[in-house]
């Protein structure tokens, strides 16, 4: 069964992908490229073949150095079943889309983290015909973040941070900081976030302290008025980037896109449609090839 913490840990990438690569570059020691342009892909591997193979999260970046798809893995414990899929995913959507896979785990136990980042060697034990080397945040790589101060300047890796380190004593170190940094952040993203760091978070004395310090937000964030225009607000927001998605990727693989097909893209209003015509944007050779059995 997927846990509360599991889920939280790499929806923080799709929440603010620009600011999780920032972290990336500075944990990892990693040049990743400027992003330009960022989409959520649909995280289904399953072929024809009935083995059923499903990533965490699946975010492709565009950057002028090439477009790369972010592999990201939420690892509670050690499985030596899911350790052998990764290889698989990363050759599968290397074929499939046609750039570049970053596998990135991440972890909240130290002793998975130091195992998930072992690589993966597949050949002779003389020579390898591939080699896996994910890249992997744990409590070993990812800063304690107790100042508000610098929790002000990468909201984003300290919500990662508390969810990483939010444990027993620090716990309330860790939390204060951030929940006073995100009152002055706007109200979506404080909301997404505040949700994050209590799903994420395992240890019970750290929930309890983290409801007690959102407490005088917890109800504009649960006003039923608040919400429906949020999540009226958050589906605006998939269907435009999912549009502004289909065309730009047809327009990087140069396929000629008539007003017909353009002017029913931007007219759609489902997302999930949507999101089929995204993953159909990067195999199609025809633009309006995108509608067809729909």
């Amino acid at each position: 069964m997927v846990s509360s913490p599991h889920e939280a840990l790499h929806q923080i990438c799709q929440k603010d992908t620009e600011g999780m690569i920032r972290s990336f570059r500075r944990l990892f020691h990693v040049p990743f490229p400027e992003p330009r342009a960022i989409s959520v892909v649909n995280t289904d591997l399953t072929e024809i073949a009935p083995v059923e193979r499903r990533v965490d999260s699946l975010v492709r970046v565009d950057t002028d150095e090439g477009a790369f798809l972010l592999i990201l893995e939420s690892q509670g414990k050690k499985d030596e079943r899911k350790r052998g899929s990764w290889p698989y995913y990363l050759s599968y959507l290397h074929e499939k889309y046609r750039c570049q896979p970053v596998l990135i785990v991440m972890s909240q136990s130290r002793a998975t983290a130091r195992w998930a980042a072992q690589p993966i060697r597949l050949g002779l034990p003389s020579w390898s015909s591939m080699v896996v080397r994910p890249l992997v945040l744990g409590p070993d790589n990812v800063p304690v973040i107790a100042d508000e101060a610098e929790a002000a300047r990468d909201v984003t890796l300290a919500v990662f941070s508390a969810i990483t380190h939010g444990t027993g004593r620090n716990a309330a170190a860790i939390l204060e900081p951030l929940a006073a940094v995100l009152k002055t952040v706007d109200t979506d993203t404080a909301m997404v976030f505040a949700e994050l760091v209590e799903s994420g978070l395992v240890d019970d004395q750290a929930k309890k302290v983290w409801r007690e310090l959102m407490m005088p937000v917890n109800y504009f964030f649960k006003n039923p008025v608040a919400v429906k225009l949020r999540e009226e607000g958050r589906v605006e927001e998939r269907i435009a980037e999912r549009i502004a998605g289909i065309l730009r990727t047809l327009d990087r693989r140069h396929i000629e896109v008539p007003d017909s097909v353009r002017q029913r893209v931007r007219g759609c209003t489902d997302p999930d449609l949507l999101q089929i015509w995204v993953d159909r944007a990067y195999d199609v050779t025809v633009a309006a090839d995108l509608f067809e059995d729909d």
